[in-house]
């Protein structure tokens, strides 16, 4: 089993522990993605039977996107950037405010080969996982292609939330 193979079934036997929790919780999931471009939702509904737990997605990739869509402030990514802390948070309960769901997963990062920078290179990747009334939050530095740095940020997004939730 080569690389991708092997975070290709991690992700499903992630986003399938995922659904079980969910189903025994009897909460609702929203996604709001930016680098990793639904994938995380894709991974999600991939799984029979998530139509039980799986509210929406919003693919928000654009700064406005983020803006109209999940209500992040102006200020916030004007001061921050997409690619922060504040903005995934922001983010995060806009998303699951909008879908009226009890937990939102949320990424933003930079996949490359291009956009980053010496404060913000590419594989840097902020996570959010909203449950509770509270907001968790993590930065990761994935190294690779763009490929590899999207299903790594998938799968980290999949397992951070199984850890809230198993947690709770």
């Amino acid at each position: 089993m080569n690389l991708q193979q092997r975070f290709t079934a991690n992700t499903q036997t992630l986003a399938a522990q995922l659904g079980v929790i969910l189903t025994d919780k009897q909460m609702m999931i929203t996604t709001a993605e930016s680098c990793t471009g639904g994938g995380i939702a894709y991974a999600i509904t991939d799984t029979p039977g998530s139509s039980r737990y799986f509210a929406e997605a919003a693919v928000t990739y654009s700064n406005e996107a983020k803006q109209e869509r999940l209500g992040v402030s102006a200020q916030t990514l004007t001061q921050f950037g997409a690619v922060s802390e504040q903005t995934v948070v922001e983010m995060a309960r806009g998303a699951a405010h909008a879908a009226q769901a009890d937990v939102a997963v949320v990424t933003s990062g930079i996949a490359g080969p291009d956009g980053g920078s010496d404060d913000k290179p590419v594989g840097l990747v902020w996570f959010a996982v909203y449950f509770n009334q509270q907001v968790y939050t993590e930065e990761r530095q994935f190294n690779g292609d763009r490929a590899y740095v999207r299903e790594q940020a998938i799968s980290h997004a999949l397992d951070m939330v199984v850890k809230i939730l198993e947690s709770a």
